[in-house]
């Protein structure tokens, strides 16, 4: 669940950087992938992490 909310969150900060800073539509798709892959990546670990603690 952390992992969905995470890439979510990453794709629409990503979008609304790349908005705010003038972008497409294709600026902000990419801003957007890329964000989304960091977060999603950052979310699995916290995902990880919090599963090693709890377990």
């Amino acid at each position: 669940m952390i992992v969905i909310t995470a890439v979510l969150l990453g794709g629409l900060i990503g979008a609304l950087k790349a908005r705010k800073r003038g972008g497409n539509t294709l600026d902000m798709l990419q801003y957007g992938a890329v964000y989304a892959i960091v977060f999603g990546i950052l979310g699995l670990l916290a995902t990880i992490l919090t599963h090693r603690v709890l377990a």
